[in-house]
């Protein structure tokens, strides 16, 4: 027994050992492919906009330039054009050698898992990288973590590939991926490894089995990239609480104006996206006129290029006016639907910590001139407010609230985060920015045969008891030509046989009867207990449906007896395979219902 368990705990050790060193792989990629895509984005914005343009946006407190900056004059007609020229490059780059990193990469490998068995093309990410950086550094507002992402999940693919790993352990290792580049360039590892879990569905779900791969990826990625970059948060906080239950009312506001922004978002981004998917000219000079679209919007409003990170920032730190928090963030949303929208390369999370930041500035600004007494910091609503307005669009609550807490290092407002962000989702449920995400589990082809198992499992033999039929039950003395005569009147299939105290002693089928049946010269000798069997196959009331499932196909048979817990000779009824598939699709009609009526 000892040597057993022994081996048992060495098999286990040497398959955790396993999958542990598949994980750091992947966090090493993923950490190493952040730190490739911040030097090409440093690169990118020094040539784009301050040698071509003239134009240095603020950085957050947690990052520095590379470069020292030139001394080109700023330009407001060059900054108009150079976002399409990284459209046209981004374009003819993406269309030509992988059309599918076109948009935010995030949706792409929330498709890949749900529709793709995990699978992605190994060029994917290396264009995603780099038509990523020109369109963010010439101008076009993006995020960094739809690239970052899908380099993480492209590697994962890969690696599931040429290992010859199952469907579910590919998902898996492009899942723990997506964590591990998204806590890697938001130096945010916990809520990468939960975003990773969260974000592939609409529903409040985690893909549980994801948690931890991507947190062992998640957590080596960010050691990596932070190696190279320095430690820290991204943003530099004050030091804000939440000490007045008063203040509760402003955020609640807060909660439906981040949910009626959210919408606005959504709408315009899908709706610019079908506007150009329209246009009838090669699909290599759309990111071009999406770029020159967004480069209109930078004259005149040059803070809603590129990243904005710097000016969330400055709102943070109560340092930008109420009217140019709502210009940010209203024309952030404009130069982010034209510049993905149109094909361009980028992602959406980082646009939305922006617009949310700004717009959470503008509220706190707002109740802090009409009740300074209760509203006393306004730029503790601008760190509730990127948690809040991104859960209203991505339906991402749980690790939204985590990750900005990461992002700010602001973990004393978790409390009016939680109310914004719980409010926010459920006003925000019809709509999400993230097309591929599905529903639930049962809404998505990666678990098709598991929850059909796991319904199955839910209902027990005692749920449908009233589907128990009660049978005609045989003596183990009734000769075979008196059982003919019965035979002959009954739509019955299978038959109990009872001996003569009344035990359920053995059964057979109307298959088992076909040797006798013709045999006249025997039937007056052969007994019901010479046909019936006493190697029974039995369920109680007590049993889940799969196990009962399991049980028909044992013997491929149709029926089932039901007998009682205490005691297998005391025959309760039989149990047909086909009214089981029919409760289980009944129950299966009632979620689908009751998921109607809730959308």
């Amino acid at each position: 027994m000892k040597l057993n368990l022994s081996k048992v705990l060495s098999l286990d050790i040497t398959r955790a050992g396993k999958w542990t060193v598949y994980y750091v792989l992947i966090g090493i990629i993923a950490g190493l492919g952040a730190i490739a895509f911040y030097f090409l984005c440093q690169i990118g914005t020094h040539v784009f906009l301050d040698l071509m343009a003239g134009y240095r946006p603020p950085s957050p407190a947690g990052e520095h330039s590379l470069f020292l900056p030139t001394n080109s004059f700023f330009n407001r007609y060059i900054l108009l054009l150079v976002p399409a020229l990284g459209g046209i490059l981004s374009g003819i780059l993406v269309y030509t050698f992988a059309p599918e990193a076109e948009g935010h990469g995030t949706d792409a490998a929330i498709d890949a898992y749900h529709n793709k068995a995990g699978f992605i093309r190994g060029r994917v990410p290396i264009i995603k990288t780099i038509a990523s950086a020109i369109t963010l550094t010439s101008g076009g507002s993006g995020g960094r973590e739809g690239p970052i992402a899908q380099i993480g999940a492209g590697f994962g693919s890969f690696l599931g590939t040429i290992l010859k790993l199952s469907e579910r352990e590919r998902r898996i290792m492009m899942a723990a991926g997506i964590g591990a580049g998204v806590g890697s360039i938001f130096r945010a590892p916990l809520a990468g490894a939960l975003f990773a879990a969260e974000v592939l569905y609409r529903d409040p779900e985690f893909e549980y089995e994801v948690i931890i791969p991507s947190g062992i990826a998640s957590v080596v990625a960010y050691c990596l990239f932070c190696l190279v970059f320095g430690w820290g948060t991204l943003f530099e906080s004050p030091y804000f609480t939440f000490q007045n239950p008063l203040e509760l009312g402003p955020y609640l506001v807060l909660a439906f104006v981040l949910s009626a922004t959210g919408a606005l978002y959504v709408k315009s981004f899908y709706g610019i996206t079908r506007s150009f998917k329209k246009l009838r000219i090669p699909k290599h000079f759309k990111p071009a006129i999406g770029g020159l679209c967004t480069g209109v919007i930078g004259y005149f409003l040059p803070q809603t290029l590129s990243f904005g990170y710097g000016f969330a920032q400055q709102a943070l730190n109560n340092e930008l006016p109420l009217l140019f928090l709502l210009a940010l963030a209203i024309g952030k949303i404009f130069t982010t639907s034209f510049s993905i929208g149109s094909g361009g390369s980028g992602g959406v999370f980082g646009p939305s910590i922006v617009i949310g930041g700004a717009m959470g500035g503008a509220v706190g600004r707002l109740f802090h001139g009409i009740m300074p007494g209760v509203v006393m910091e306004p730029g503790a609503f601008v760190v509730v407010g990127m948690a809040g307005f991104f859960t209203s669009v991505s339906n991402t609550p749980i690790s939204t609230i985590i990750m900005v807490s990461e992002m700010t290092n602001s973990y004393h407002l978790l409390l009016p985060s939680l109310l914004v962000c719980s409010v926010a989702y459920l006003v925000s449920k019809r709509w999400t920015i993230y097309e591929k995400q599905v529903k639930s589990r049962i809404d998505s082809p990666a678990h098709k045969g598991d929850f059909f198992v796991d319904i199955l499992q839910e209902f027990r033999v005692k749920d449908l008891i009233k589907r128990v039929k009660k049978v005609q039950v045989l003596p183990e003395s009734m000769p075979f030509s008196e059982f003919k005569g019965f035979f002959s009147t009954t739509q019955q299939h299978y038959f109990p046989v009872m001996d003569h105290r009344e035990r359920f002693i053995g059964i057979f089928s109307s298959n088992d009867i076909r040797s006798v049946l013709f045999s006249q010269e025997i039937e007056d000798l052969v007994v019901m207990r010479d046909i019936g069997t006493s190697d029974i196959i039995t369920t109680t009331v007590s049993d889940d449906l799969n196990s009962v499932l399991q049980k028909f196909t044992q013997k491929n048979i149709d029926s089932l007896p039901v007998v009682e817990e205490d005691d297998p000779h005391k025959l309760i009824g039989m149990l047909s395979r086909r009214d089981v598939i029919a409760f289980y699709n009944e129950r299966i009609q009632e979620m689908k219902s009751r998921s109607v009526l809730s959308k």
